[in-house]
């Protein structure tokens, strides 16, 4: 039986043919979108001609734009429009205006049809949500100042399309020729808003008991709400308009109620797979001979969308009061036409309103645009450093929206810089705050860094990685930086750029792995923090602890309770017999864990340690009140220089006592409380280990390290 005598065989090569140039485009660093469209053009009647079954793979596409326009609108999300401000509305509208007027434009200007013209400015206007979203998420830029702003512009770009997706489908007629009187744009504008009110009601009276009943079973959810997405999106054809806007009607009915992520999460996999089938469809229908007229059109409409796209929003943000960093990484952000170019393309095809030669000179652009901006945003960093000089043009004097994140105080001394407060970060900046450190933090989240202000805390917005960040850090005024990020390139990264503006203190990296540890050491990093092997510990100790000798089932009125003994606790150190526990009361400690070791009806020597976990047994009523004493929280004030480790060198007078005296007989540090690091006699170095029994000489130099307190008083002995 050959290929094309058999539907399943055919979709079983393309689905190969698809997974394999998928796995090429990831070593590229390329969108699928890219690979899917290289599939169809490969499988379509231009090279492979595998493709035979038009009919089955346009219903799987038309599927799966039903079901992209259903996430949607599902995930509109209006709130991020407001929390970002008027610049997503400022930037969104100014660049789509910007796009379609000047696109327009160019199309008149290189012998296009207004309509031809009209379509093609369009297409070019939006800008693909979905590859943006992955880029800045897997840069972890998703929740920066930068990213959040291109969301925000981003979903106005999506309501537009779906606006020109209405406008297309109904002025559209009347331009190609169909009489189109006043009564029929009257009645098309009647049914529009009966589809809205219609959707309007269902969504507030329909769905929410109709979802709460059917979120019994996950899989009854999911159908259903692929049910309606579908009936919707007929319905929405069946009075005219495009399946696409009844599809994203029926995501915004969804959007106000509480199964939405639920839905969303479950649905993101079939959508990408469906979409498979769109693009493969879309290149499987280019025709190449028309695409190679369109190379020198193509060329143009690719430079225009790939820097006047981010030039406007420079511009927009600029004036706006945004510094030029990030105004260009969310400028790189539109330069690419998106998915939504491609299907409004496809409704103009279908409709008869542009030829296959503008099917495929938009076609030719969403390529050249996506495979470009993909390793544009990639490499933003590397960008913007070549281009910072220019770039200036568009900040103002005084960028007024982010200086006032990036106020330092004038304080004569910080503890630490700590970078990124995420939950990590901030679990950090928790414990660092009750040790009463002085601390800065820095990270690109607005919302993360409010929350912070609003507690009193110091906090800058910038990315490490920017060096004009670093000039705004008081690095000469600080003891520690602390990154809390792991990323191993941007712990080299900020470990070089430290090290070159002459940082003089101490440097704490957090690692991923094991690996990334041991380079990060080799690296030079003073302290290498390990999160996710701490936390692994951790809970390897509790689950191995304690917990296993509570007894079960005891008929009196005593209750059992674990607790882990906090390393502020002021019980840390103290023997059991010192711990005033309410043992009046009949409260006493069973066991306690510690590094998987559980030690049974401990003395009172026993000694407590922070992160001990301890089983105590009492009545009900007074165990709460046992636990506040153990957990009682000692007061720790700010380190002052008396309080940290100082070294000194001390030379040995000629007429001093010690003269001829041995290490092991001067007893320096329990007569004065400091350790001799070593013995400098000329050129020579003499290790404590080999100079105890060396006898002191004239002129002897010591090196000495003790509390900067008891250095200072060993330097006022009279024999030195």
């Amino acid at each position: 039986m050959g290929l094309h005598e058999n539907p399943f065989y055919e979709m079983a090569a393309i689905l190969g043919l698809a997974a394999l140039l998928g796995a090429v485009g990831q070593k590229l660093r390329q969108p699928l979108i890219i690979m899917f469209l290289a599939t169809g053009i490969l499988a379509g009647p231009a090279v492979m001609g595998v493709i035979e079954s038009h009919h089955q793979i346009e219903l799987l596409a038309d599927m799966g734009i039903a079901l992209l326009l259903f996430i949607v609108g599902m995930r509109l999300d209006i709130h991020l429009i407001r929390s970002t401000g008027p610049v997503a509305l400022a930037t969104g509208l100014g660049q789509i205006i910007f796009t379609f007027s000047f696109g327009f434009l160019i199309g008149l200007v290189v012998g296009m049809k207004v309509l031809t013209a009209a379509y093609v400015a369009v297409a070019l206007t939006f800008s693909s949500t979905i590859i943006i979203v992955k880029l800045l998420s897997d840069k972890k830029e998703i929740d920066s100042l930068h990213g959040r702003i291109a969301l925000g512009f981003l979903i106005v770009q999506d309501i537009a399309a779906i606006l020109a997706l209405v406008v297309l489908t109904t002025i559209g007629k009347g331009m190609t020729g169909d009489k189109t009187s006043v009564g029929d744009i009257l009645l098309m504008v009647l049914r529009g808003g009966g589809l809205l009110v219609g959707v309007a009601l269902v969504a507030r009276y329909g769905l929410p008991p109709l979802l709460r009943r059917l979120a019994e079973s996950q899989e009854m959810l999911v159908l259903s709400a692929i049910t309606w997405a579908v009936l919707l999106a007929a319905l929405s054809n069946l009075m005219g308009f495009s399946k696409e806007v009844g599809a994203f009607l029926a995501g915004v009915a969804i959007a106000s109620t509480e199964y939405r992520d639920s839905i969303g999460a479950r649905l993101t996999t079939l959508r990408d797979f469906l979409l498979l089938f769109f693009f493969i469809s879309l290149g499987a229908r280019l025709e190449w001979a028309a695409v190679g007229s369109q190379l020198g059109a193509s060329a143009i409409f690719s430079v225009f969308v790939l820097v006047g796209n981010p030039l406007i929003v420079l511009a927009i943000m600029g004036f706006m009061g945004y510094r030029r960093r990030t105004s260009f990484f969310a400028g790189l952000t539109v330069a690419q036409i998106s998915e939504f170019s491609l299907i409004v393309a496809a409704l103009g095809l279908n409709l008869g309103h542009i030829t296959p030669e503008t099917m495929g000179l938009i076609t030719l652009v969403g390529v050249i645009t996506i495979f470009v901006s993909t390793y544009f945003i990639l490499y933003s960093g590397q960008l913007y450093t070549a281009l910072a000089g220019p770039l200036s043009l568009f900040e103002r004097k005084n960028p007024h929206r982010e200086l006032a994140a990036g106020h330092v105080p004038q304080v004569d001394e910080f503890d630490i810089i700590l970078v990124g407060l995420g939950s990590y970060g901030s679990s950090l900046a928790e414990h660092m705050l009750l040790r009463k450190k002085r601390i800065i933090g820095v990270d690109f989240d607005p919302n993360v860094l409010d929350a912070w202000r609003a507690r009193g805390v110091q906090v800058l917005y910038g990315d490490m990685g920017d060096p004009e960040i670093m000039e705004s850090l008081p690095l000469n005024r600080s003891r520690w930086v602390v990154n809390s990020i792991r990323s191993i390139e941007f712990n080299q990264a900020l470990f070089r750029m430290l090290r070159h503006k002459g940082f003089p203190g101490k440097i704490a990296l957090a690692a991923g792995d094991e690996q990334e540890a041991r380079t990060l050491k080799r690296l030079g990093a003073d302290v290498v923090l390990q999160p996710l092997t701490d936390a692994a510990e951790q809970a390897v100790d509790a689950i191995t602890s304690t917990v296993e000798v509570l007894p079960i089932g005891i008929e009196w009125p005593l209750a059992f309770r674990e607790m882990r003994l906090s390393a502020l606790s002021a019980c840390s150190g103290q023997k059991l017999a010192d711990v005033a526990l309410p043992s009046t009361a009949g409260v006493s400690i069973l066991a306690i864990s510690r590094a998987g070791s559980v030690h049974y009806n401990p003395g009172g020597d026993f000694t407590l340690y922070p992160g001990d976990g301890l089983v105590i047994m009492g009545p009900p009523d007074v165990l709460g009140q046992a636990e506040a004493v153990l957990n009682q929280t000692i007061s720790i004030e700010n380190d002052d220089a008396t309080y940290r480790f100082d070294t000194a060198e001390v030379l040995i007078s000629p007429d001093s006592e010690h003269v001829g005296k041995t290490l092991a007989d001067l007893r320096f540090r329990q007569t004065y409380r400091v350790t001799v690091v070593g013995i400098s006699r000329g050129k020579k170095r003499i290790f404590p280990g080999q100079g105890s029994e060396e006898s002191l000489q004239a002129r002897d130099v010591l090196i000495v390290v003790g509390l900067a307190e008891d250095i200072v008083r060993f330097k006022q002995q009279p024999w030195i």
